[in-house]
């Protein structure tokens, strides 16, 4: 049973949740590696616009200099695409079937931005063997080569390949909303997490569609204290998204917020992210030395083979 999630912070426990994030950098081990990085977004419920946020999210980091690629990794409703307005007709099933190249089924935003339409084809990831294994990665591999910021838009909840990609990511997002719905599922989340891991997991808490920065502290403390009371497990507050009309405007007209080229209320939320997932000075930029053994690609395939035996 889940605890209550207790109540919003007065004065003294906003400066609590402050410390929560400055205790997060004592637990997290410096690293001089300089390669590809990856993140994993999730949700513990639709509907609290994590796609949205990894879309504009990659625009912000493309922005900022760094080589992104996207890779859609929700297996049952992809739909980057949609946000961007396009139609591939492949996916990255194509590829692991060799029915088609890894450029066949690109599509590139800008000079920075690399799209991955992933869908159904990721479930066959935990079905090929050892030679497929070696076969697929060498196909993949332009995605550590080339690649600087790897953003995975995993599927709402935290089903068994969600969970894969979490332990085999450098840093999970956790996306939720002011709903008590979204806090609750939120908190079901890190749990989840927490059982499979033990705590093991670099988690940063974003609050998306806040009214205000103290509403989105609130938001946050309420998850992220109930996490450390009962199960003893320090995630990281990274930040909100303030709640912006001109999001649900440029999903009606299937183009990014970040490629509109306005300032709106929101877009100062998206880049201070991105910088805090670019900055070296902070816990973001770091990366666990567990996470660094071999590349992304061999720990998820190593997760998924996991999660498919248990």
């Amino acid at each position: 049973m889940n605890p209550v999630i207790m109540p919003p912070p007065s004065h003294d426990q906003a400066t609590r949740l402050r410390q929560l994030v400055l205790d997060k950098k004592d637990t997290v081990a410096r690293s001089k590696i300089t390669g590809m990085r990856s993140v994993a977004i999730l949700s513990g419920k639709g509907g609290v616009g994590k796609s949205n946020l990894a879309v504009n999210l990659s625009l912000a980091l493309a922005g900022q200099g760094s080589r992104v690629t996207l890779l859609d990794a929700d297996l049952g409703l992809a739909n980057i695409d949609i946000l961007f307005g396009v139609m591939p007709k492949f996916n990255l099933g194509h590829v692991l079937r060799g029915e088609k190249e890894m450029a066949d089924i690109l599509f590139r935003v800008g000079e920075r931005l690399t799209i991955v339409p992933g869908g159904a084809g990721l479930r066959e990831l935990a079905d090929i063997d050892d030679q497929g294994q070696a076969w697929m990665i060498d196909r993949l591999s332009f995605l550590e080569n080339g690649t600087d910021i790897l953003l995975l838009d995993t599927s709402a909840g935290l089903h068994r390949n969600v969970l894969a990609f979490a332990m085999a990511s450098n840093l999970s997002i956790l996306i939720t909303t002011p709903e008590p719905t979204a806090i609750r599922d939120s908190y079901s989340v890190l749990k989840s997490l927490w059982q499979s891991t033990g705590g093991d997991l670099n988690v940063g808490l974003v609050v998306n569609m806040a009214q205000d920065k103290n509403e989105a502290e609130m938001v946050a403390y309420r998850i992220l204290a109930a996490a450390e009371q009962f199960l003893g497990f320090k995630a990281q507050y990274l930040g909100c998204i303030l709640w912006d009309a001109a999001i649900r405007d440029s999903v009606r007209k299937r183009r990014p917020l970040l490629l509109g080229g306005e300032n709106t209320v929101s877009v100062p939320c998206f880049k201070d992210l991105a910088g805090k997932i670019l900055g070296p000075q902070t816990e973001i930029g770091e990366i666990k030395q567990n996470r660094d053994e071999g590349s992304f690609l061999r720990r998820l395939l190593r997760q998924m083979a996991r999660r498919e035996v248990n």
